[in-house]
Protein backbone atom coordinates (compact mmCIF):
# COMPACT_ATOMS: atom_id res chain seq x y z
CA UNK A 1 0.00 0.00 0.00
CA UNK A 2 1.31 3.44 -1.18
CA UNK A 3 2.02 5.76 1.51
CA UNK A 4 -0.16 8.88 1.59
CA UNK A 5 1.38 12.13 0.23
CA UNK A 6 2.52 14.69 2.39
CA UNK A 7 2.99 18.34 1.50
CA UNK A 8 6.83 17.96 1.36
CA UNK A 9 6.52 15.05 -0.88
CA UNK A 10 3.64 17.28 -3.20
CA UNK A 11 6.42 20.37 -3.56
CA UNK A 12 8.92 17.62 -4.70
CA UNK A 13 6.69 16.47 -7.12
CA UNK A 14 5.39 19.59 -8.46
CA UNK A 15 9.00 20.39 -8.92
CA UNK A 16 9.92 16.82 -10.78
CA UNK A 17 7.10 18.15 -13.06
CA UNK A 18 8.40 21.71 -13.72
CA UNK A 19 11.69 20.19 -14.57
CA UNK A 20 10.51 18.16 -17.03
CA UNK A 21 8.65 21.54 -18.44
CA UNK A 22 11.73 23.00 -19.05
CA UNK A 23 13.81 20.29 -20.36
CA UNK A 24 15.71 18.55 -17.64
CA UNK A 25 15.25 15.08 -17.43
CA UNK A 26 15.07 14.44 -13.31
CA UNK A 27 16.35 10.79 -13.73
CA UNK A 28 19.44 11.26 -15.83
CA UNK A 29 21.77 8.99 -17.59
CA UNK A 30 25.50 7.95 -16.19
CA UNK A 31 27.72 10.49 -15.13
CA UNK A 32 31.74 9.63 -15.58
CA UNK A 33 32.50 11.10 -11.67
CA UNK A 34 36.65 9.88 -11.36
CA UNK A 35 36.40 10.76 -7.88
CA UNK A 36 35.39 9.20 -4.42
CA UNK A 37 35.36 11.92 -1.56
CA UNK A 38 37.24 10.34 0.71
CA UNK A 39 39.72 10.09 -1.70
CA UNK A 40 40.05 13.90 -2.35
CA UNK A 41 40.15 14.74 1.57
CA UNK A 42 43.11 11.93 2.13
CA UNK A 43 45.11 13.32 -0.73
CA UNK A 44 44.30 17.07 -1.07
CA UNK A 45 43.34 18.05 2.54
CA UNK A 46 47.14 18.48 3.78
CA UNK A 47 47.72 20.77 1.05
CA UNK A 48 48.10 24.36 1.60
CA UNK A 49 45.61 27.21 0.54
CA UNK A 50 48.05 28.96 -1.56
CA UNK A 51 49.15 25.63 -2.69
CA UNK A 52 46.02 24.49 -4.10
CA UNK A 53 44.97 27.95 -5.44
CA UNK A 54 48.36 28.15 -7.65
CA UNK A 55 47.70 24.87 -9.27
CA UNK A 56 44.17 23.74 -8.67
CA UNK A 57 42.98 20.06 -9.39
CA UNK A 58 40.31 19.41 -11.30
CA UNK A 59 37.65 16.31 -9.70
CA UNK A 60 34.03 15.39 -10.67
CA UNK A 61 31.91 13.43 -8.02
CA UNK A 62 28.39 12.41 -7.36
CA UNK A 63 26.23 11.71 -4.37
CA UNK A 64 23.52 12.65 -2.71
CA UNK A 65 22.94 16.09 -1.25
CA UNK A 66 23.55 16.43 2.18
CA UNK A 67 23.05 20.43 3.28
CA UNK A 68 22.48 23.24 1.45
CA UNK A 69 23.63 26.77 2.76
CA UNK A 70 22.57 29.60 0.42
CA UNK A 71 23.63 32.78 -0.06
CA UNK A 72 21.70 34.08 -2.75
CA UNK A 73 24.00 34.20 -5.79
CA UNK A 74 26.04 31.16 -4.64
CA UNK A 75 25.58 28.00 -2.23
CA UNK A 76 27.29 25.70 0.00
CA UNK A 77 26.21 22.30 -0.01
CA UNK A 78 27.42 19.02 1.15
CA UNK A 79 27.45 16.19 -0.98
CA UNK A 80 27.67 12.18 0.75
CA UNK A 81 29.04 9.53 -1.82
CA UNK A 82 29.78 5.72 -0.99
CA UNK A 83 32.65 6.90 0.77
CA UNK A 84 32.13 10.05 2.76
CA UNK A 85 30.76 14.41 2.87
CA UNK A 86 32.68 16.71 0.70
CA UNK A 87 31.78 20.49 0.29
CA UNK A 88 30.92 21.99 -2.51
CA UNK A 89 30.86 25.79 -3.66
CA UNK A 90 28.23 26.92 -6.34
CA UNK A 91 28.40 30.22 -7.63
CA UNK A 92 26.02 31.57 -10.31
CA UNK A 93 29.07 33.32 -12.05
CA UNK A 94 30.81 30.33 -12.42
CA UNK A 95 27.96 27.74 -13.20
CA UNK A 96 25.84 29.65 -15.55
CA UNK A 97 22.23 30.92 -15.06
CA UNK A 98 20.47 27.93 -15.90
CA UNK A 99 22.61 25.31 -14.00
CA UNK A 100 22.32 27.64 -10.79
CA UNK A 101 18.86 28.20 -11.58
CA UNK A 102 18.14 24.57 -11.91
CA UNK A 103 20.38 23.58 -8.01
CA UNK A 104 18.74 26.63 -6.37
CA UNK A 105 15.13 26.01 -7.20
CA UNK A 106 14.36 22.59 -7.91
CA UNK A 107 16.80 20.76 -5.83
CA UNK A 108 16.39 19.48 -2.33
CA UNK A 109 18.35 17.38 0.15
CA UNK A 110 18.45 14.31 -0.62
CA UNK A 111 18.81 14.08 -4.31
CA UNK A 112 21.58 12.89 -6.40
CA UNK A 113 23.50 14.96 -8.18
CA UNK A 114 26.64 15.62 -10.10
CA UNK A 115 29.66 18.06 -9.72
CA UNK A 116 32.91 18.59 -11.75
CA UNK A 117 34.96 21.54 -10.45
CA UNK A 118 38.31 22.90 -9.14
CA UNK A 119 39.31 21.67 -5.47
CA UNK A 120 39.79 24.75 -3.28
CA UNK A 121 40.49 25.25 0.79
CA UNK A 122 37.85 27.82 2.30
CA UNK A 123 39.36 30.40 4.90
CA UNK A 124 38.60 27.92 7.92
CA UNK A 125 40.21 25.50 6.29
CA UNK A 126 37.94 23.07 4.50
CA UNK A 127 38.42 21.25 1.30
CA UNK A 128 35.74 22.31 -1.00
CA UNK A 129 34.76 21.67 -4.97
CA UNK A 130 34.46 25.21 -6.48
CA UNK A 131 32.04 23.27 -9.39
CA UNK A 132 32.18 24.08 -12.63
CA UNK A 133 29.82 21.69 -14.25
CA UNK A 134 26.54 20.37 -11.99
CA UNK A 135 24.23 18.01 -13.13
CA UNK A 136 20.55 16.75 -11.13
CA UNK A 137 20.86 13.09 -11.25
CA UNK A 138 18.02 11.46 -9.47
CA UNK A 139 15.13 13.59 -8.07
CA UNK A 140 14.31 12.29 -4.69
CA UNK A 141 10.34 12.35 -3.43
CA UNK A 142 11.21 12.08 0.29
CA UNK A 143 12.72 13.92 2.61
CA UNK A 144 15.67 12.64 4.66
CA UNK A 145 15.69 12.01 8.19
CA UNK A 146 16.68 15.29 10.03
CA UNK A 147 20.14 15.48 9.49
CA UNK A 148 21.04 16.68 13.36
CA UNK A 149 19.17 13.64 14.69
CA UNK A 150 20.66 11.05 12.18
CA UNK A 151 18.35 7.84 11.95
CA UNK A 152 17.93 6.70 15.45
CA UNK A 153 14.30 4.83 15.45
CA UNK A 154 15.22 0.98 15.13
CA UNK A 155 12.30 0.02 13.59
CA UNK A 156 12.70 2.13 10.83
CA UNK A 157 16.46 1.90 10.61
CA UNK A 158 15.97 -2.32 9.91
CA UNK A 159 12.58 -1.71 7.79
CA UNK A 160 14.15 0.90 5.54
CA UNK A 161 17.88 -0.17 5.41
CA UNK A 162 18.63 2.17 2.70
CA UNK A 163 17.89 5.44 4.79
CA UNK A 164 19.92 3.69 7.76
CA UNK A 165 22.93 3.33 5.56
CA UNK A 166 22.52 7.15 4.31
CA UNK A 167 22.02 8.65 7.82
CA UNK A 168 24.03 6.92 9.69
CA UNK A 169 27.52 6.26 7.91
CA UNK A 170 28.85 3.39 10.73
CA UNK A 171 26.09 0.85 9.31
CA UNK A 172 27.61 1.50 6.16
CA UNK A 173 31.12 0.68 7.87
CA UNK A 174 29.80 -2.30 9.59
CA UNK A 175 28.66 -4.05 6.40
CA UNK A 176 32.11 -2.92 4.41
CA UNK A 177 34.03 -4.89 7.69
CA UNK A 178 31.70 -7.69 6.77
CA UNK A 179 32.35 -8.08 3.65
CA UNK A 180 36.31 -8.15 4.80
CA UNK A 181 35.37 -10.83 7.11
CA UNK A 182 34.05 -13.10 4.45
CA UNK A 183 36.79 -12.38 1.85
CA UNK A 184 39.54 -13.36 4.97
CA UNK A 185 37.70 -16.69 5.28
CA UNK A 186 37.53 -17.65 1.22
CA UNK A 187 41.42 -16.91 1.10
CA UNK A 188 42.05 -18.73 4.48
CA UNK A 189 40.34 -21.92 2.93
CA UNK A 190 41.77 -21.47 -0.01
CA UNK A 191 45.57 -21.26 1.44
CA UNK A 192 44.69 -24.51 3.18
CA UNK A 193 43.35 -26.41 0.33
CA UNK A 194 39.83 -26.50 0.32
CA UNK A 195 37.66 -26.39 -2.78
CA UNK A 196 34.32 -23.77 -2.25
CA UNK A 197 31.30 -25.65 -3.71
CA UNK A 198 27.42 -25.39 -3.75
CA UNK A 199 25.22 -27.73 -2.36
CA UNK A 200 21.23 -27.32 -2.83
CA UNK A 201 19.09 -25.13 -1.06
CA UNK A 202 16.04 -27.08 -1.76
CA UNK A 203 16.15 -30.84 0.30
CA UNK A 204 13.60 -33.30 -0.09
CA UNK A 205 14.76 -34.57 3.60
CA UNK A 206 15.24 -31.60 6.35
CA UNK A 207 18.44 -33.15 7.44
CA UNK A 208 21.79 -32.13 8.80
CA UNK A 209 20.85 -29.82 12.18
CA UNK A 210 17.82 -30.31 14.79
CA UNK A 211 15.79 -27.56 13.54
CA UNK A 212 12.11 -26.60 12.49
CA UNK A 213 12.26 -26.23 8.32
CA UNK A 214 10.78 -24.21 5.76
CA UNK A 215 8.48 -26.05 3.76
CA UNK A 216 7.55 -25.50 0.08
CA UNK A 217 5.75 -27.57 -2.90
CA UNK A 218 7.20 -27.91 -6.48
CA UNK A 219 5.07 -28.32 -8.80
CA UNK A 220 6.76 -29.91 -11.54
CA UNK A 221 7.66 -33.05 -9.51
CA UNK A 222 4.23 -32.15 -6.77
CA UNK A 223 6.80 -33.10 -3.86
CA UNK A 224 7.23 -31.38 -0.78
CA UNK A 225 10.34 -29.96 -0.44
CA UNK A 226 12.27 -28.00 2.17
CA UNK A 227 14.74 -25.19 2.88
CA UNK A 228 17.65 -26.58 4.02
CA UNK A 229 18.44 -25.95 7.45
CA UNK A 230 22.29 -27.59 7.06
CA UNK A 231 24.21 -28.21 4.33
CA UNK A 232 26.01 -31.00 6.09
CA UNK A 233 25.07 -34.19 4.30
CA UNK A 234 25.44 -33.00 0.71
CA UNK A 235 28.86 -32.10 1.71
CA UNK A 236 29.99 -35.17 3.30
CA UNK A 237 28.54 -37.04 0.34
CA UNK A 238 31.41 -34.89 -1.40
CA UNK A 239 33.65 -36.61 0.91
CA UNK A 240 32.34 -40.24 0.15
CA UNK A 241 33.26 -38.79 -3.87
CA UNK A 242 36.74 -38.64 -3.02
CA UNK A 243 37.25 -34.63 -1.85
CA UNK A 244 39.35 -34.07 0.85
CA UNK A 245 38.57 -30.82 1.82
CA UNK A 246 35.79 -28.88 1.19
CA UNK A 247 33.76 -25.54 2.42
CA UNK A 248 30.26 -23.76 1.51
CA UNK A 249 29.67 -20.18 2.48
CA UNK A 250 25.64 -19.98 1.96
CA UNK A 251 22.19 -19.44 3.62
CA UNK A 252 21.09 -21.45 6.03
CA UNK A 253 16.98 -21.22 6.70
CA UNK A 254 15.15 -22.44 10.58
CA UNK A 255 11.60 -21.83 11.07
CA UNK A 256 11.58 -20.51 14.56
CA UNK A 257 11.95 -17.57 16.40
CA UNK A 258 13.19 -13.84 16.18
CA UNK A 259 15.49 -12.64 18.44
CA UNK A 260 19.13 -10.74 18.78
CA UNK A 261 21.11 -13.80 18.04
CA UNK A 262 18.38 -15.57 15.44
CA UNK A 263 17.29 -14.71 12.24
CA UNK A 264 15.38 -16.98 9.88
CA UNK A 265 17.62 -16.50 7.24
CA UNK A 266 20.84 -17.09 8.25
CA UNK A 267 24.84 -17.42 6.64
CA UNK A 268 26.66 -20.69 7.64
CA UNK A 269 29.90 -21.27 6.68
CA UNK A 270 30.70 -25.03 6.98
CA UNK A 271 33.85 -27.05 6.01
CA UNK A 272 35.14 -30.50 6.36
CA UNK A 273 38.36 -32.32 5.96
CA UNK A 274 39.37 -36.03 5.66
CA UNK A 275 41.40 -37.71 7.56
CA UNK A 276 41.32 -34.97 10.87
CA UNK A 277 39.24 -35.18 14.06
CA UNK A 278 37.58 -33.11 16.49
CA UNK A 279 40.90 -32.23 18.07
CA UNK A 280 42.98 -30.73 15.12
CA UNK A 281 39.90 -28.63 14.34
CA UNK A 282 40.26 -27.05 17.27
CA UNK A 283 43.57 -25.95 16.61
CA UNK A 284 42.38 -25.07 13.31
CA UNK A 285 39.64 -22.87 14.71
CA UNK A 286 41.72 -20.77 16.45
CA UNK A 287 44.13 -20.43 13.66
CA UNK A 288 41.31 -19.38 11.41
CA UNK A 289 39.74 -16.80 13.99
CA UNK A 290 43.39 -15.31 14.48
CA UNK A 291 43.60 -14.87 11.09
CA UNK A 292 40.61 -13.13 10.34
CA UNK A 293 40.72 -10.74 13.41
CA UNK A 294 44.16 -9.59 12.31
CA UNK A 295 43.18 -9.17 8.84
CA UNK A 296 40.17 -7.17 8.99
CA UNK A 297 40.33 -5.73 12.72
CA UNK A 298 44.16 -5.53 13.00
CA UNK A 299 44.30 -6.47 16.33
CA UNK A 300 43.41 -10.14 18.42
CA UNK A 301 42.03 -8.02 21.61
CA UNK A 302 39.03 -6.01 21.12
CA UNK A 303 35.85 -4.50 23.01
CA UNK A 304 32.73 -5.98 23.02
CA UNK A 305 30.12 -4.71 25.09
CA UNK A 306 31.44 -4.27 28.41
CA UNK A 307 34.39 -6.99 27.88
CA UNK A 308 37.54 -7.14 26.79
CA UNK A 309 37.93 -10.02 24.37
CA UNK A 310 41.20 -11.71 23.40
CA UNK A 311 41.53 -14.54 20.57
CA UNK A 312 44.67 -15.22 21.38
CA UNK A 313 45.14 -18.89 21.39
CA UNK A 314 44.85 -21.43 22.96
CA UNK A 315 41.84 -21.10 24.08
CA UNK A 316 40.05 -23.01 27.35
CA UNK A 317 39.11 -26.20 26.69
CA UNK A 318 36.37 -27.74 29.19
CA UNK A 319 33.93 -31.13 29.22
CA UNK A 320 30.81 -30.29 29.05
CA UNK A 321 30.40 -32.02 32.54
CA UNK A 322 33.38 -30.21 33.37
CA UNK A 323 31.64 -26.40 32.31
CA UNK A 324 28.60 -27.40 34.55
CA UNK A 325 30.24 -29.14 38.06
CA UNK A 326 32.02 -25.36 37.83
CA UNK A 327 28.53 -23.76 38.10
CA UNK A 328 27.50 -26.10 40.50
CA UNK A 329 25.96 -28.43 38.84
CA UNK A 330 26.08 -31.77 40.86
CA UNK A 331 27.88 -34.49 39.54
CA UNK A 332 25.22 -36.91 40.24
CA UNK A 333 23.35 -34.93 37.67
CA UNK A 334 25.14 -36.48 34.85
CA UNK A 335 24.82 -39.85 36.01
CA UNK A 336 20.84 -40.42 35.91
CA UNK A 337 18.25 -38.85 34.26
CA UNK A 338 15.47 -38.82 36.78
CA UNK A 339 17.60 -37.10 38.96
CA UNK A 340 18.95 -34.59 36.05
CA UNK A 341 15.14 -34.32 35.24
CA UNK A 342 14.56 -33.73 39.48
CA UNK A 343 16.93 -31.21 39.71
CA UNK A 344 16.64 -28.87 36.20
CA UNK A 345 12.44 -28.42 38.16
CA UNK A 346 14.21 -27.91 41.53
CA UNK A 347 15.80 -24.86 39.59
CA UNK A 348 12.85 -24.05 37.53
CA UNK A 349 13.82 -24.44 34.31
CA UNK A 350 11.39 -25.34 31.43
CA UNK A 351 12.17 -28.87 30.44
CA UNK A 352 10.13 -30.12 27.81
CA UNK A 353 7.76 -33.73 28.96
CA UNK A 354 9.43 -36.83 27.12
CA UNK A 355 12.73 -34.76 26.88
CA UNK A 356 16.01 -37.36 26.57
CA UNK A 357 18.84 -37.01 29.11
CA UNK A 358 20.89 -35.41 26.48
CA UNK A 359 17.90 -32.52 25.71
CA UNK A 360 17.51 -32.47 30.05
CA UNK A 361 21.25 -32.00 30.36
CA UNK A 362 21.39 -29.44 27.45
CA UNK A 363 18.71 -27.13 28.88
CA UNK A 364 20.92 -27.32 31.95
CA UNK A 365 23.79 -26.05 30.30
CA UNK A 366 22.22 -23.25 28.18
CA UNK A 367 20.66 -21.40 32.03
CA UNK A 368 23.65 -22.05 34.00
CA UNK A 369 27.02 -22.22 31.99
CA UNK A 370 26.49 -20.03 28.71
CA UNK A 371 25.47 -16.55 29.34
CA UNK A 372 29.44 -17.20 31.28
CA UNK A 373 31.61 -18.16 28.45
CA UNK A 374 32.72 -14.76 27.18
CA UNK A 375 36.05 -15.12 26.32
CA UNK A 376 36.42 -17.81 23.67
CA UNK A 377 36.10 -21.32 25.32
CA UNK A 378 35.64 -24.94 23.75
CA UNK A 379 33.02 -27.12 25.52
CA UNK A 380 33.63 -30.68 24.40
CA UNK A 381 32.40 -34.32 24.50
CA UNK A 382 28.66 -33.40 24.47
CA UNK A 383 26.03 -36.43 25.12
CA UNK A 384 25.05 -38.82 22.22
CA UNK A 385 21.37 -37.54 22.36
CA UNK A 386 22.21 -34.43 21.11
CA UNK A 387 24.72 -35.63 18.34
CA UNK A 388 23.77 -37.85 15.81
CA UNK A 389 26.06 -37.06 13.25
CA UNK A 390 29.20 -37.15 15.31
CA UNK A 391 31.55 -40.03 16.52
CA UNK A 392 31.28 -41.89 19.47
CA UNK A 393 34.22 -41.29 21.98
CA UNK A 394 35.96 -44.35 21.87
CA UNK A 395 36.23 -44.16 25.85
CA UNK A 396 32.89 -43.34 26.38
CA UNK A 397 30.69 -43.84 24.28
CA UNK A 398 28.31 -41.97 26.04
CA UNK A 399 29.34 -39.02 24.64
CA UNK A 400 30.69 -38.08 21.17
CA UNK A 401 33.57 -36.35 19.94
CA UNK A 402 32.18 -32.97 19.62
CA UNK A 403 32.79 -29.21 20.60
CA UNK A 404 30.97 -25.88 20.23
CA UNK A 405 32.66 -22.66 20.61
CA UNK A 406 31.28 -19.96 22.88
CA UNK A 407 32.55 -16.18 22.67
CA UNK A 408 30.70 -13.59 25.13
CA UNK A 409 27.80 -15.89 25.96
CA UNK A 410 26.69 -17.23 22.82
CA UNK A 411 28.04 -20.02 20.35
CA UNK A 412 29.83 -18.97 17.66
CA UNK A 413 30.52 -22.66 15.87
CA UNK A 414 29.51 -26.38 16.35
CA UNK A 415 32.30 -29.39 14.88
CA UNK A 416 32.29 -32.64 15.53
CA UNK A 417 34.87 -35.65 14.79
CA UNK A 418 31.95 -37.32 12.01
CA UNK A 419 30.29 -40.14 11.94
CA UNK A 420 30.89 -42.42 8.95
CA UNK A 421 30.00 -45.87 10.40
CA UNK A 422 26.76 -46.56 8.45
CA UNK A 423 25.62 -49.03 10.71
CA UNK A 424 25.97 -46.79 13.88
CA UNK A 425 24.42 -43.70 11.48
CA UNK A 426 21.27 -46.22 10.66
CA UNK A 427 20.90 -46.75 14.41
CA UNK A 428 21.02 -43.14 15.60
CA UNK A 429 18.51 -42.41 12.79
CA UNK A 430 16.28 -44.52 14.36
CA UNK A 431 16.33 -43.50 17.33
CA UNK A 432 15.66 -39.86 16.55
CA UNK A 433 13.14 -41.01 14.54
CA UNK A 434 11.46 -42.71 17.89
CA UNK A 435 11.77 -39.12 19.23
CA UNK A 436 9.74 -37.51 16.47
CA UNK A 437 6.84 -39.78 17.26
CA UNK A 438 7.18 -38.81 20.57
CA UNK A 439 6.47 -35.18 19.83
CA UNK A 440 9.68 -34.01 18.94
CA UNK A 441 9.87 -31.83 15.84
CA UNK A 442 13.49 -30.97 15.88
CA UNK A 443 15.02 -34.81 16.05
CA UNK A 444 16.67 -35.90 12.74
CA UNK A 445 14.67 -37.48 9.99
CA UNK A 446 15.85 -40.89 8.45
CA UNK A 447 17.70 -40.60 5.01
CA UNK A 448 18.45 -43.94 3.40
CA UNK A 449 20.30 -42.34 0.54
CA UNK A 450 23.03 -40.46 2.92
CA UNK A 451 23.04 -43.89 4.85
CA UNK A 452 23.50 -45.23 1.90
CA UNK A 453 26.71 -43.27 0.95
CA UNK A 454 28.40 -44.23 3.68
CA UNK A 455 27.97 -47.58 2.85
CA UNK A 456 30.21 -47.16 -0.05
CA UNK A 457 33.02 -45.75 2.50
CA UNK A 458 33.42 -42.43 4.24
CA UNK A 459 36.87 -41.73 5.15
CA UNK A 460 37.66 -40.49 8.79
CA UNK A 461 36.63 -36.70 8.96
CA UNK A 462 35.90 -33.26 10.82
CA UNK A 463 33.63 -31.04 9.94
CA UNK A 464 32.59 -27.34 11.45
CA UNK A 465 29.90 -25.06 10.89
CA UNK A 466 30.44 -21.18 11.44
CA UNK A 467 27.91 -18.93 12.24
CA UNK A 468 28.88 -15.56 10.33
CA UNK A 469 26.59 -13.58 11.29
CA UNK A 470 27.51 -13.93 15.09
CA UNK A 471 31.18 -13.37 13.96
CA UNK A 472 30.57 -10.67 12.12
CA UNK A 473 28.52 -9.20 15.33
CA UNK A 474 31.29 -10.31 17.43
CA UNK A 475 34.26 -8.09 15.62
CA UNK A 476 31.87 -5.34 14.72
CA UNK A 477 30.82 -4.91 18.27
CA UNK A 478 27.20 -5.37 17.67
CA UNK A 479 24.72 -6.28 20.17
CA UNK A 480 22.01 -7.48 17.58
CA UNK A 481 22.40 -9.95 14.77
CA UNK A 482 19.87 -7.38 12.64
CA UNK A 483 22.64 -4.71 12.98
CA UNK A 484 24.77 -7.23 10.88
CA UNK A 485 22.25 -8.22 8.11
CA UNK A 486 21.04 -5.56 5.70
CA UNK A 487 17.94 -6.46 5.45
CA UNK A 488 16.57 -8.71 8.27
CA UNK A 489 12.98 -10.05 8.94
CA UNK A 490 10.56 -7.95 10.05
CA UNK A 491 7.00 -8.34 10.79
CA UNK A 492 4.54 -6.60 7.78
CA UNK A 493 3.93 -3.32 8.13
Amino acid sequence: MAEPINEQVEQRLRKLHELKGIGVEPYSGPFEAADHASELIARYSEKEKEELEANPPVVSVSGRLMTVRDFGKASFAHMQDATGRIQLYIKKDIVGEEQYRVFKKYTDMGDIIGAGGRLFKTRTGELTIEVTDFRLLTKSLHPLPEKWHGLQDVETRYRQRYLDLIANPEVKETFKLRSAIIKALRDFFERHGFIEVETPMMHQIAGGAAARPFKTHHNALDIDLYLRIAPELYLKRLLVGGYERVFELNKNFRNEGISTKHNPEFTMLEFYMANRDYNFLMSFTEELFAHIAQKTIGTMTFAYGEYSIDLTPPWTRLTMQEAMERKDVPAEVFGNVDVALEWAREQKLDIPAGSSFGKILDEIFKEKVEPYLIQPTFIIDYPIELSPLAKRKPSNPALVERFELFVVGREIANAFSELNDPLDQRERFEAQVEERKKGDEETHPMDEDFVRALEYGMPPAAGEGIGIDRLVMLLTNSQSIRDVILFPQMKPE
